[in-house]
């Protein structure tokens, strides 16, 4: 097989600039703004998003999450909390998240905190989910060790005998976090590695909007 020089694989990017004079005030306002033409240009899950905590001894993970919710300010995902990451946001509420959307030559990074979500919110959007998807979270214990896929296919064909569509029930450990941001930085590739960087950084109540060197 062979093999690919990994150090000449590059890619120039020249489809859009970023200025300071260009960008909302608010920095939600201008994510929105991205996250549509993200959707309009037909990005394949536009709303895929890098989640990053820390654990108690200050060890770093990450994972690909689905953003589920732009409101109020905060950006909305849904989890299992006895995951790994529902461990870790209990013990760090620090996260970070961050959206590439390549087509676009962009990238989206927002540092802040994660709190849950009311249970009443939470239980509205399971309801909201597919039938599998309902039963699929009762089937995982999520981070949890499992013998073999047979097991967890034979759990969850159990459940979906057991369960009625419509009639499946939150499980007690499942739910949303909202994380309330305080940095929010837009990258938009330009060419000769010299890219926009365009920060906005919460002081108090105002947002700091600034430019950074690539």
């Amino acid at each position: 097989m062979k093999q690919t020089d990994i150090r000449a694989l590059r890619n120039e990017y020249a489809k859009h600039s970023l200025d300071q004079t260009e960008v909302q005030e608010n920095p939600i306002n201008q994510f929105m703004i991205w996250f549509q033409e993200a959707v309009d240009t037909e990005v394949m899950e536009p709303n895929a998003m890098n989640l990053a905590t820390v654990d108690s001894d200050g060890k770093p993970h990450s994972r690909i999450m689905l953003l589920k919710g732009v409101e109020e300010n905060t950006f909305k995902f849904y989890t299992n909390y006895g995951s790994d990451k529902g461990h870790q946001i209990s013990s760090n509420e620090n996260v970070s998240l961050c959206f590439f959307w390549i087509e676009l030559e962009r990238q989206v990074r927002i540092e802040g905190v994660a709190q849950k979500l009311p249970r009443e919110e939470s239980e509205a959007y399971f309801k909201s989910r597919p039938h599998m998807s309902q039963v699929g979270a009762h089937a995982s214990s999520q981070s949890e060790e499992v013998k073999s896929r047979e097991l967890l296919d034979q759990k969850f064909e159990k459940l979906i005998n057991q369960f009625e569509e419509g009639k499946v029930p939150i499980p007690e450990n499942w739910g949303g976090f909202k994380v309330i941001p305080n940095y929010i930085e837009f990258w938009q590739g330009r060419p000769s590695r010299l890219h926009d960087r365009i920060v906005y950084q919460k002081i108090d109540d105002n947002w700091l909007i600034k430019r950074l060197s690539p």
